[in-house]
């Protein structure tokens, strides 16, 4: 998988060099390469910008720079996201869809905006992050990078995202590790059991649970069993 980032600030993408991410990069099973904007500027001071046609506050980043950066890069396998808070909202669903991809270019707005008819002239889909307006795309890219990822063949186990919040539909059980006894609370005698079976059905029902406490409109999603039914139904009474 790799991933092309337009930006006029590829120093803020150094957090996403680190952990799980990192790793990966440095095995060639991601390749997460950043383009400057501003280096496909003609103006002798590198400016990319310009102010608004009918007036308003703020500065708007140049067609001309953003389509040049962005013809640098282009393959006949590239798939363009324009993150910005007027796009569809980023889920799980579009996050493993991504990860099927074999090219993302990711374009980072910032100050007012991009102009629109480079937005209409190259790219495929706009993604946002959440209702709420930042001072520009790079930190929703590097949400998406990270998001991704962890999808992409080799990155985790298949295990490790199998059972993972979102990944059946259901959040994620809670887990357990040493010591046995914490502040007089004790580990789930069924997790020391050895049962795998006992253990893999108290998983579902605590994953049942959660979502349930914490993000009841996501069971209406989720197929259950008749037994997983009446369990929910003993949650809500």
């Amino acid at each position: 998988m790799k991933f092309d980032v337009l930006t006029l600030f590829p120093e803020m993408f150094e957090p996403i060099k680190q952990s799980v991410i990192g790793r990966a990069t440095k095995q060639s099973l991601i390749d997460i390469n950043l383009i400057n904007i501003r280096d496909f500027s003609k103006d002798k001071h590198k400016k990319v910008d310009d102010t608004v046609y009918g007036g308003g506050a703020g500065m708007l980043i140049r067609p001309d720079v953003v389509y040049d950066a962005y013809k640098s890069i282009k393959t006949s396998k590239s798939k363009v996201i324009y993150l910005t808070p007027q796009g569809k909202r980023l889920c799980q669903e579009k996050v493993e869809k991504l990860a099927k991809e074999e090219h993302l270019i990711l374009l980072c707005g910032h100050y007012e905006g991009i102009d629109e008819r480079v937005l209409e002239k190259i790219v495929d889909e706009e993604i946002s992050i959440g209702d709420y307006v930042l001072t520009g795309g790079e930190i929703p890219a590097m949400v998406l990078i990270d998001a991704v990822s962890r999808y992409v063949d080799g990155v985790l186990t298949e295990s490790s995202v199998e059972e993972e919040s979102f990944s059946n539909g259901l959040l994620e059980y809670p887990q357990y590790t040493r010591p046995e006894e914490f502040e007089g609370m004790k580990v789930p005698e069924v997790l020391q059991s050895g049962h795998h079976e006992n253990i893999k059905k108290w998983r579902r029902k605590e994953s049942i649970k959660t979502t349930y406490i914490k993000r009841p409109e996501l069971l209406e999603k989720v197929n259950l069993t008749d037994e997983e039914k009446r369990y929910l139904k003993e949650l809500k009474n």
